[in-house]
């Protein structure tokens, strides 16, 4: 499946799209704000591709200019989160190459990719999550119109072999609904 906004082509990942992948995911200010360790080589993005963004709704966001990868979005559906267990609720996660940070693409990626979860996908329910100092991050949710639902303190974060804190917020359809209201 293939979305697409105004600037941006949200399409599968592709083995070919590593290079494109490590030169954004290989920068040390990405990955780590977001509990991930910065990618060390071509192969290690390769093997990401194949092994993590081979999820059923996971997606490159790329520029409409070129549809090479700046960014990754995705929805993990149930039995793939464990934000809930119900199969009309998913976690959205999502990350972007900082050349293209303060350009307002994430946020417009993350708008469709709430259409096709509450249009496409029927689900009521998308999570999302932030660490703390991921100022980015909260402010595209909030953006989104994600609503504040709790905090964890020392919350284990395997891949960076830490203790963060973390921020859940959600969105329901309705209120979705009602976002896209105020906006036009």
């Amino acid at each position: 499946m293939i979305l697409e906004t105004e600037r941006l082509i949200l399409r599968r990942w592709n083995e070919d799209d590593a290079a494109d992948l490590y030169r954004y995911a290989s920068d040390p200010d990405v990955g780590p704000v977001a509990g991930w360790p910065p990618h060390q080589s071509v192969a290690e993005s390769r093997a990401v591709i194949v092994g993590v963004f081979c999820g059923a709704e996971a997606y490159a966001v790329c520029l409409k200019s070129d549809n090479k990868p700046i960014g990754a979005i995705e929805l993990k559906l149930n039995g793939h989160t464990d934000m809930t267990d119900r199969d009309d609720e998913c976690e959205l996660g999502y990350w972007l190459g900082k050349p293209f940070w303060g350009r307002g693409i994430m946020p417009e990626a993350v708008r469709e990719m709430l259409r096709h979860a509450f249009c496409d996908l029927g689900m009521q329910k998308v999570w999302c999550g932030y660490y703390d100092g991921n100022d980015k991050s909260k402010r595209v949710q909030e953006k989104c119109g994600f609503r504040y639902q709790w905090t964890t303190y020392g919350l284990d974060v395997p891949l960076m072999n830490e203790k963060r804190t973390g921020h859940v917020n959600c969105i329901t359809v309705g209120q979705w609904r009602a976002e896209r209201e105020k906006i036009y």
